[in-house]
């Protein structure tokens, strides 16, 4: 090698030239990869747009709730105005109307969940389907849940029969059908599917608790006994299931056993049916002061409860209070209820054996036991079993309310 940086090969003497370049170099003379920067940048911008469209269109709708609101606000005004107004005239009766919407908009939300419910069952129901003709199956299925919503009871059962037929095994469909007939009170009806249904799914605590009340009014004490107190041990007792077994307890005379669980349906459910079932039970056990106690707590619950007002009457009849029982009488008014009851009631000494029409004695005779004496306490019981979600109001240490 020379001193200008030339060399000569050694085999052919030929002379070569050393190129000399940095390292870097070797990673320029490649060609660079196309740049993503600005396609990411598009899309960026393309969020961007949607974004602001999408927060415009957010104020407006909120904007729009927000007239709603206030166009709702000004209407309610506006009614109770005109409320007040005609209560000033003597028209209406302020009170009355308040409560009677009140009952109207816990009615339509009632509605509203039971609807929920339905779609939720029906979708349980196709869930459990194990038949063969599917399409069929879930043709009757959904005619009975539309005739039902329509309240066309009669058809909705019949179309949801011949979906059980195609579906045997369907635990879900057959406590849906006794449901429908207990509702209906064909209890009989009612508790056939219901056994079906839980000897399907032994664990159901609805199923349970109306199957044990349709056994009740079907005869079955014993085993209506044992599914009630099941439903009231598994931690989510209610109304319902106490006072079905206080009725089978009032039956068999155990009238201990029938206080507790009347104060435990109390205590359930601080309604004047379960007042007034208390009150006539220690009616009939000669314990007037209580007796007076709850009637008067029906009473003041609902000021039009005729069964209580009359029972009063005669509490305070039977208690030496003539003027006070005839002002009861006069308020729970006049016709074949207050003949038919006094008839009845004004034959009672006191005597446990005699505890009245409302509690049927013989449990040789337990056929429509709980729901036949009584037309309001069977249809509280009814409403109370029914309900797709129970309350259970405050109680005392001892898990009753406070008595003395």
């Amino acid at each position: 090698m020379n001193p200008l940086g030339q060399e000569y090969c050694t085999r052919c003497g030929m002379r070569l030239m050393i190129v000399v370049e940095p390292p870097a170099a070797r990673y320029e003379a490649y060609d660079p990869t196309p740049s993503n920067e600005e396609h990411l940048l598009e899309r960026i911008s393309g969020l961007e747009n949607r974004q602001a469209r999408l927060t415009e269109k957010l104020e407006r709708a909120l904007d729009l709730l927000l007239r709603q609101a206030q166009n709702s606000h000004f209407d309610r005004a506006l009614v109770k105005a005109l409320a007040g107004l005609l209560t000033d005239d003597g028209i209406i009766e302020n009170d009355r109307l308040e409560r009677l919407w009140m009952t109207r908009c816990q009615k339509d939300e009632e509605e509203q969940l039971e609807s929920e419910r339905r779609e939720a069952l029906r979708l349980r129901i196709l869930g459990k389907f194990s038949g063969k003709d599917r399409s069929a199956f879930e043709n009757h299925l959904n005619h009975g849940f539309l005739q039902i919503e329509d309240d066309e009871r009669g058809g909705g059962i019949r179309s949801l029969q011949r979906a059980a037929e195609l579906s045997s095994n369907n635990a879900p469909l057959l406590s849906f059908l006794g449901e429908l007939f207990y509702k209906s009170g064909k209890t009989s009806k009612a508790r056939g599917f219901l056994s079906q249904a839980y000897d399907l799914e032994p664990g159901d605590e609805r199923v349970e608790l109306l199957l044990g009340l349709a056994c009740a009014d079907d005869g079955e004490a014993e085993r209506a006994k044992a599914l009630l107190q099941r439903a009231t041990n598994s931690g989510r007792s209610s109304f319902a299931a106490h006072f079905g077994l206080a009725r089978l307890f009032v039956a068999e005379e155990r009238w201990d056993e029938a206080v507790r669980e009347f104060k435990s349906a109390l205590a359930r459910r601080a309604s004047p049916e379960a007042h007034y079932a208390l009150g006539h039970l220690y009616y009939g056990l000669g314990r007037d002061t209580l007796a007076a106690r709850h009637l008067r707590k029906a009473v003041a619950l609902d000021g039009d409860y005729r069964e209580a007002l009359h029972l009063l009457g005669l509490v305070c009849e039977r208690g030496g209070q003539t003027s006070l029982a005839n002002k009861y009488f006069e308020r729970a008014g006049s016709g074949s209820f207050v003949a038919s009851a006094a008839t009845k009631l004004k034959r009672q000494t006191g005597n446990p054996a005699r505890i009245g029409n409302a509690f049927r004695m013989s449990i040789a005779r337990s056929r429509k036991l709980i729901t036949e004496a009584d037309r309001r306490l069977a249809e509280a019981l009814r409403e109370d079993a029914l309900s797709s979600h129970k309350t259970t109001d405050k109680l005392t240490e001892n898990g009753f309310p406070n008595e003395t």
